[in-house]
């Protein structure tokens, strides 16, 4: 049976709001994170048979096929193509899902998934409200208003909607909030993230965790939707980065003589309700459990993204997942979530913590827009 190995992860450091990141051009920011990968492994950048590239807002800067523009701008080989991919939030981690298919189907050997959002370049929504301004009010055509409804549909809703179904109270999400800024303080103090990141001019680190914020802090803010529960402390934050990932066949890794450091064990996709929008990693996760024949206990190390935090807590309740395994190292709430950029960088932080603390199988998942998931397990070798 064919595998797909990881031969190589690597992100930058995930920049905030106005931060270090911020002026980077988001084909600059890609273009360094395909060239440490390359350099990493030490591949022959002329044998990687594609690059695929997630990237939600698709506009402006990071418009025209960004991973063709990234790849030659990190002065890499023109007879690699690329192509650029829109799953929302997912986008990367649908990219390595791609990349692992090609390898695992026999047509290709070494390709490169990866993921870039610049969102202080480009603003989160760009594309819609350039659809908004040739007058299409409603984002949707009329067979989905035939559908659902001319009804509200957005994240921030969905979010609400699923403490409604789940019980979850205010106080809850800021706690669990406030344990991933201290977790992602505490793992960045200790080192944890140092050998996966490459710096970008001078930004070493990942600037969105405060170390220093509090309960009180954050009952004080105000709710992002009158009468809700969810505030921008227990949601994810508008950030900068990009991260990639090397998938490689068996024949490459002989070929290249290159280290496999994990194996795709499972590779599962599936919808749900695109009104709640964020419910999706729950069944995504059961239908992969499932073909991989694992439990949920045989889970060393879980990154489930914390677009906001009812998010990972439904997902606990409902798979009976350990608290102390999900996000060890906090997650976006507290390091950031630059849509595109977030699945490759999430896959890059699950490798590094399956191989900094021993643990076998890792489990991936994100939700994503249009009530998607993706879900990955890996094997650490």
């Amino acid at each position: 049976m064919a595998e797909a190995y990881i031969v190589g992860a690597v992100r930058t450091p995930v920049g905030k709001k106005k931060g270090g990141l911020s002026a980077v051009h988001p084909v600059d920011l890609a273009a360094h994170t395909l060239s440490a990968l390359v350099e990493r492994t030490g591949v022959d950048p002329a044998a990687v048979d594609d690059v695929i590239m997630g990237c939600v807002m698709q506009f402006g800067p990071q418009s025209m096929d960004i991973a063709r523009n990234a790849w030659l701008s990190a002065g890499l080989p023109e007879t690699v193509a690329g192509v650029t991919i829109d799953r929302q939030c997912g986008s990367s981690q649908q990219a390595i899902h791609f990349a692992a298919q090609g390898v695992l189907s026999g047509t290709q050997d070494l390709v490169v998934a990866a993921g870039v959002e610049s969102m202080s370049i480009v603003p989160m929504g760009s594309s819609i409200t350039a659809a908004l301004e040739k007058g299409m009010p409603f984002p949707f055509g009329d067979k989905w208003v035939e559908r659902y409804g001319k009804q509200e549909i957005s994240q921030f809703r969905g979010a609400e909607l699923m403490c409604d179904k789940w019980g979850l109270e205010r106080d809850e999400l800021e706690r669990y909030a406030y344990e991933s800024h201290q977790r992602a303080a505490k793992a960045i103090a200790n080192g944890h993230f140092k050998d996966q990141i490459a710096p970008v001019d001078g930004v070493t680190d990942d600037e969105g965790p405060r170390p220093d914020t509090t309960l009180e802090k954050m009952a004080e803010l105000k709710t992002l939707r009158e009468g809700g529960r969810i505030t921008a402390a227990t949601s994810s934050q508008i950030s900068d980065g990009s991260g990639a990932v090397l998938i490689a066949s068996e024949q490459a890794v002989r070929d290249h003589g290159l280290v496999p450091r994990a194996r795709i064990v499972t590779l599962a996709l599936t919808g749900d309700d695109p009104i709640y929008m964020l419910t999706a990693p729950i069944p995504a996760t059961r239908k992969a459990l499932a073909k991989a024949g694992l439990a949920i206990g045989d889970i060393d190390v879980v990154e489930i993204n914390e677009a906001f935090a009812p998010v990972p807590l439904a997902w606990i309740k409902e798979i009976g997942a350990d608290p102390a395994r999900t996000n060890p190292n906090g997650g976006a709430i507290a390091l950031g979530h630059p849509l595109g950029g977030t699945g490759a960088i999430l896959m890059t932080k699950l490798l590094h913590e399956l191989e900094r603390t021993g643990g076998r199988y890792g489990l991936q998942t994100m939700c994503e827009g249009g009530g998607q998931a993706n879900v990955t397990i890996i094997e650490r070798l």
